[in-house]
């Protein structure tokens, strides 16, 4: 049974609104929005099971405002116009009370307009760019202070790189990561010339040239590190050519943020041993909560052979503070449950405490962790919790952006101008 964490003054609050509580409609309808089908299945199906699996353990708990939670699932296809397409059906059709989901940043983006036209709520699980901030979205996923600007440093600290590869897939979060990492190397004292930038399409397979370019970096003996937003199976095709050439993971490092538990599982890791890897969560924390949470899951899937990862904890997280800010509020309706958000606390797996920010990002601690033979990872260095930042410091015209939904009623607040503003997606 999952352990949710009561305050005084959320019972405080449950007593205040009983009245409330009683007239909330039954059941409570949780949206799940994930690919089960198309080329982002693989990933997103264990989080529709992780989503299934907490929305049967909170009914196990006794429910939520004195009803029955109820899952609704759909499949957008690993299609991005679809998710928007769906993400309206549940909403209008299914009358879902919140939406968890999505996956890329592409998708995100087609489902902001829906969810921001018919005030849904949608809890987002996975690492992202940043450069965004909607009333209608928490952040449960790592922004770039949280998860590519500490793994720069541990090139940069901890390895002593001193030239720098950006491989990436051609979509937005690579594309976008990149443009903030470059401009951090730059003020970091790295040169123009010393950062390799180079993007592929989802799928690439023949990466000879890059690998040989990569490798080229290094011809006049400084340390080369890579870093990858590499999405997909196109992972396997890069590691194996870094093999074939001789590369190891001492002679050229490669950090990964897109390369977790669930895409190293059923692979041979051969050529991945001793490779790294950034992110919040991984299931190798030795954690009494994490062993808890692991054989839950276990419990629930069937199988002791499925991993957990680092979207899966964004979920428990994300999930069980929305049960909590619903219950302080003493109803599911969106607008009362997003004010009961800001400040919401619950334990991470890996220890410590994640806090939403009124910015509508999580704390939390950024974990390196290597590669080993069988598909986990060694942690080998972990950070407190930092506050995510919608907002880079990095890029000069989001730099001068701050985000506060609680006090400036704004996600998008220019310090020097003192105004609300609206940019424009370029995506």
């Amino acid at each position: 049974m999952t352990v949710f964490k009561t305050t005084a003054a959320s019972a405080l609050a449950l007593g205040l609104t009983a009245g409330a509580a009683l007239a909330q409609d039954c059941p409570i309808k949780v949206g799940v929005l994930h690919s089960l089908s198309g080329t982002m299945a693989i990933s997103e199906t264990t989080l529709k099971e992780t989503m299934e699996m907490l929305v049967a353990d909170q009914n196990a708990a006794g429910g939520l405002l004195g009803c029955e939670l109820e899952a609704v699932v759909v499949d957008p296809a690993s299609d991005w116009p679809l998710f928007a397409e769906k993400a309206r059906e549940l909403l209008t059709v299914h009358e879902v009370d919140v939406i968890f989901g999505n996956w890329t940043s592409v998708s995100r983006k087609s489902v902001l307009p829906v969810i921001e036209e018919l005030n849904g709520l949608l809890f987002y699980p996975v690492q992202y760019e940043g450069e965004e901030s909607s009333k209608n979205v928490f952040y449960t996923g790592a922004a770039p202070n949280q998860q590519a600007i500490p793994a720069t440093d541990y090139f940069l600290d901890e390895l002593g790189v001193e030239k720098f590869a950006l491989l990436g897939t051609d979509y937005v979060y690579p594309r976008t990561t990149n443009n903030i990492l470059e401009s951090y190397l730059k003020s970091k004292g790295i040169a123009a010339e010393d950062i390799f930038v180079n993007y592929t399409p989802f799928g690439h397979s023949d990466w000879s040239k890059i690998v040989s370019d990569v490798v080229a970096l290094g011809a006049d003996g400084k340390k080369v590190g890579v870093i990858s937003t590499i999405n997909g199976d196109a992972n396997i095709g890069f590691y194996k050519e870094l093999a074939a050439q001789g590369v190891s993971a001492e002679d050229i490092p490669v950090v990964a943020f897109s390369v977790g538990e669930e895409e190293l599982a059923g692979l041979d890791t051969s050529n991945l041993v001793g490779h790294l890897a950034a992110w919040n969560y991984f299931m190798s924390a030795d954690t009494e909560a994490n062993a808890e949470f692991i054989a839950k899951w276990h419990e629930f899937i069937g199988s002791t052979d499925r991993v957990t990862n680092d979207p899966m904890e964004a979920h428990y997280i994300g999930f069980n503070m929305w049960v909590n800010a619903a219950t302080a509020a003493g109803t599911t309706e969106v607008d009362a449950v997003r004010e009961a958000m800001w400040g919401q606390e619950f334990p991470n797996l890996t220890g410590g405490t994640a806090v939403m920010g009124v910015n509508h990002h999580l704390s939390k601690p950024v974990l390196i962790g290597e590669i080993r033979a069988d598909g986990q990872f060694d942690i080998i260095s972990e950070t407190d919790p930092v506050p995510g930042d919608a907002w880079t410091d990095f890029l000069p015209e989001s730099a001068v952006l701050e985000s506060d939904w609680k006090d400036l009623q704004c996600g998008m607040y220019n310090t020097q101008t003192s105004t609300c503003v609206q940019i424009e997606s370029n995506y």
